[in-house]
């Protein structure tokens, strides 16, 4: 349920002022964009606030889907709605992938965009289109604001919508002659607890606890919803309270610290066909999870899924048992519940899975350290690992190179890991780059890239110097789109539409945007490479010439 009271204090001015007031009343304080003229107002409501103390950083960037994926990123990482604000027309549409992956991520965003005015809709304004019918589908809540005395009202239902379980995009368009116009309206106050999820049904909390009581071989799962609703603190409680063995995805990765006793990630095969009981919280039953089906062929695992909301709730998997809510309050429940009975025995259930973890580490040395030319594409993760700091975040824009990413990266904080999510888009990653600079000014940033990736969006390398935001990039280029290359090869025999330009220097292309980078061929340069780009101070990108036959061996194509 969002709080909100509405303010005393009435407040005028022209629509783009008023939309500026109510997206810093929701904790909005950087607005990402593309010069449009449709969207003019919300600039120089952004130049008037900062004028009265009340700061709206203005980011520009080189291409719309930058500026949507910075706003998906921003709401990710710091839990406020990332705000992108678009023109019309192309803008707008060129801002649809990242609306598309944010609502497949649960990523609290609004998206304004501009409109053609209403004085002239139906007789072929510039850029006219009604933007609604392209974005309902992949949005939370899309509304076109008709006056500008909607605009106060229209936003804050926005912000509301973005930020409360299941979070996701919303957007608005106003039209131009209507931003322009002076307008009303009340500025909300959004209390703390906006967006928490309904209490949860405390019978079915009884019931889940009844089989995690039963079971011989439980295994959690932690899902990006966990750290969404700010259940992170109550997540990490119950695994070590309770004892019970964790996997990890997404922004969930970090709940459980990297290195921990129960985190069991490297030994997922083996957790995911010996379990019992698999327990799936704040994360979709999708390919990523074998579609909710885990056990053994004879003797499959029961399954119970948790989510923030009871759309959420896996409708294809045969559930043992499911509950929805503020997930903060499911896991204390759980807890709770287990404590009030006899203490589960399960200590050789997890010495099982440490010595699987163990023996998955001791075997990863070899290809983390391996001295093969070309080099081979977790010899990087092996240099780069070690040199990363506990809040490092890291953010994954890539195909096969990200992947080994997903395999030797275990972030020691939550909320310190981005990737597309079970959308899968590439060309996000500058865009996160950039949210991740401004929300974690004092971390580290790092920049997984496939050389295909980088493609869609290293221009925007150009809005990084401009604003000064110094990120280090590093690319596995392989000259290939490996994700396709291989499994096309298995299926055919041959494969075409897979290879890129051999060893492009793409670090040339940064240098001459304004920031610095090398080519690295040898093995034993990448760690040395790493240091120069961490001291920089600037954007560096370090470009590792990878080996196309070294692909990441994967159990599932996605389908």
């Amino acid at each position: 349920m969002t709080s909100t009271t509405p303010s005393s204090d009435q407040l005028t001015g022209h629509a783009g002022e008023l939309a500026v007031a109510v997206a810093r009343a929701h904790g909005v304080d950087t607005m990402f964009t593309l010069s449009g003229a449709h969207v003019f107002p919300m600039y120089d409501g952004a130049v008037k606030a900062e004028q009265a103390g009340h700061p709206m950083r203005l980011v520009d960037v080189r291409h719309e889907q930058t500026a949507a994926f910075a706003a998906e990123a921003t709401g990710k990482l710091t839990r406020v709605p990332g705000l992108a604000v678009l023109t019309a027309g192309p803008g707008v549409t060129n801002g649809v992938s990242a609306i598309a992956q944010a609502k497949f991520a649960g990523s609290p965003m609004v998206v304004v965009g501009g409109r053609a005015p209403n004085n002239r809709w139906g007789t072929g304004a510039l850029q006219e289109i009604d933007h609604l019918p392209i974005v309902e589908s992949v949005s939370k809540h899309a509304r076109t604001l008709p006056t500008a005395n909607d605009v106060a009202a229209g936003f804050h239902d926005a912000f509301t919508a973005a930020r409360s379980a299941h979070r996701g995009p919303a957007y608005v368009d106003v039209p131009m002659d209507e931003f322009f116009n002076v307008g009303g309206g009340v500025v909300p106050v959004v209390g703390a607890d906006a967006g928490r999820g309904a209490a949860p049904d405390t019978d079915a909390i009884d019931r889940i606890a009844g089989l995690l009581a039963e079971a011989a071989r439980p295994v959690v799962i932690l899902g990006t919803d966990v750290w969404a609703d700010r259940a992170e603190e109550a997540a990490l409680r119950f695994v070590e309270s309770a004892g019970v063995p964790a996997i990890t995805n997404g922004m969930g990765r970090g709940v459980v610290p990297g290195g921990h006793e129960l985190l069991v990630t490297k030994a997922r095969g083996a957790a995911l066909k010996g379990a019992d009981l698999v327990v799936v919280v704040g994360t979709p039953l999708d390919f990523r999870l074998g579609y909710g089906v885990f056990g053994a062929e004879d003797s499959p695992a029961k399954v119970v899924h948790v989510a923030d909301s009871p759309d959420q709730v896996s409708p294809h998997a045969q559930l043992a048992a499911s509950v929805s809510g503020d997930l903060t309050a499911v896991f204390d429940g759980l807890l709770a519940a287990l404590e009030r009975g006899s203490k589960p025995r399960w200590h050789d259930w997890v010495r099982d899975l440490q010595e699987t973890v163990a023996a998955a580490t001791a075997r990863d040395l070899d290809l983390l350290g391996a001295e093969a030319d070309p080099v081979h594409p977790a010899r990087i993760y092996g240099e780069l690992v070690p040199r990363l700091a506990a809040d490092a975040v890291v953010i994954g824009d890539g195909g096969d190179f990200v992947s080994f990413a997903g395999k030797y990266v275990e972030p020691k904080m939550p909320g310190c890991w981005l990737d597309p999510g079970p959308y899968g888009c590439l060309g996000a990653g500058l865009g996160a780059a950039i949210a991740a600079r401004i929300a974690r000014p004092s971390s580290q940033v790092v920049l997984l890239l496939g050389d295909g990736a980088a493609g869609f969006s290293l221009m925007d390398v150009d809005t990084l110097v401009r604003h000064n935001l110094p990120v280090v990039m590093v690319m596995g280029n392989n000259s290939a789109w490996g994700l396709e290359k291989g499994p096309m090869q298995m299926l055919y025999g041959y494969d075409v539409a897979a290879d890129l330009a051999e060893r492009t220097a793409y670090d040339e292309v940064v240098k001459a945007l304004g920031g610095a980078g090398e080519t690295v061929t040898d093995p034993r340069q990448i760690g040395p490479a790493l240091d120069r780009a961490f001291a920089s101070g600037v954007p560096y990108l370090v470009n590792v010439i990878t080996d196309v036959d070294a692909a990441y061996p994967r159990n599932t194509f996605g389908i």
